[in-house]
């Protein structure tokens, strides 16, 4: 694996749990949201990643047999809404939202999950900038070898 590869892998993690913070982010400020542009709750938004696919599977193979492993980083594939869990409903007939029952439709979001997959994304992002660090120390190590 060249050393600028190993640079590029881990900006990419790092790059990828940046934007998975921001949704998370994005999810959480909205967990009031009862009303969106369309006229229906916000829907929580989940990220997905995937491996970069730079590499055919003719170069994979022809790497391997020279023994040269590695990935090319990680990016998102899609930012889907969440459509599997359903709104959160509460008896408000006071709120201009509210249906015929009295019931007010709340977003699907639910703030310890958002909280755990935001302290998932942290980790991840540092984990990310530990590789970088050792990565540069060790390119750093390198270049003292001559000295």
């Amino acid at each position: 694996m060249a050393l600028f590869q190993a640079f590029d892998i881990s900006a990419s993690g790092m790059t990828a749990q940046r934007f998975r913070t921001d949704i998370i982010a994005e999810n959480v400020a909205n967990v009031n949201t009862t009303r969106t542009e369309d006229g229906t709750p916000y829907r929580r938004k989940i990220v997905t990643f995937a491996e970069k696919d730079l590499n055919s599977f003719g170069n994979v193979l022809a790497n391997t047999s020279r023994r040269i492993y590695g990935g090319d980083g990680v990016k998102v594939t899609k930012v889907a809404e969440d459509d599997t869990t359903d709104f959160t409903m509460k008896y408000d007939p006071s709120h201009p939202d509210a249906d015929a029952d009295g019931y007010v439709s709340y977003p699907n979001v639910n703030i310890v999950t958002e909280m755990t997959n935001l302290i998932d994304a942290s980790r991840g992002y540092e984990s990310n900038v530990t590789a970088f660090n050792a990565t540069k120390a060790m390119a750093e190590a390198g270049l003292q070898v001559g000295k």
